[in-house]
């Protein structure tokens, strides 16, 4: 698979806590000179990166991240405030606990009450496969198609685990025809690169594929 195939699936990341405005800037730059498909970096830096680069990087920010549990009216207040700053993705972290909890209505009436207030910019969930079962990751699928929104993902890549193809095979199985895959944290050379894509992931959430695409190794998420 071409390198420009690749990168065009990729949401470049940077989510750590102490991160600068100079390696803000590094992923923006990279980003531009790579083609990736956006940058995710902390929400924070937004207004910062718009005035700087305007439309030449597609930005994409967290919501309610990485744990989950803040209330829907926080995360809808955070979804909008992001998207006014000139953000155009919006990854959210599903309520665990809720999941856990079984209360899968009140999950997907806060994902649909996340996708109305984004409008037409895109909705991304995280849902954190390392944390639920099999029955409970198909219950999630459920819940983001039946919400509207536009992709499940697997990983908020802070947690105890990162997407597995197990997982994206469970998902193809049962989510909705208008919900894409995002595959997040652990993929950590080309080859997890190629396989993801290749099973049908239209988004790869890493902070290492411009280095791995240099032969460099990967680092962090």
């Amino acid at each position: 698979m071409k390198t420009s195939e690749i990168l065009k699936h990729v949401d470049h990341t940077l989510l750590k806590p102490v991160a600068t405005w100079e390696d803000i800037q590094k992923i923006c730059d990279e980003s531009i000179e790579f083609n990736t498909a956006s940058i995710c970096i902390p929400a924070c830096y937004i207004s910062r990166i718009n005035e700087k680069y305007g439309d030449k990087v597609n930005i994409c920010t967290v919501v309610g991240f990485p744990l989950g549990y803040s209330t829907t009216e926080a995360k809808v207040l955070e979804a909008k405030q992001a998207i006014e700053n000139g953000a155009n993705e919006i990854d959210m972290v599903v309520n665990i606990s809720d999941v856990k909890n079984g209360d899968y209505d009140k999950v997907t009436a806060e994902i649909k009450a996340l996708k109305e207030a984004v409008g037409d910019k895109i909705l991304k969930v995280i849902i954190e496969t390392c944390y639920l079962t099999e029955e409970e990751k198909i219950a999630m699928c459920k819940s983001v198609t039946d919400a509207g929104a536009d992709y499940i993902k697997t990983s908020t890549g802070f947690g105890t685990g990162g997407a597995t193809i197990e997982d994206i095979k469970l998902f193809k199985k049962h989510i909705g025809p208008n919900v894409k895959i995002k595959a997040a944290g652990g993929v950590k050379t080309v080859e997890d690169l190629e396989m993801f894509i290749n099973e049908g992931c239209e988004r790869i959430g890493t902070s290492s594929a411009i280095n791995l695409i240099k032969g460099k190794e990967a680092q962090g998420y």
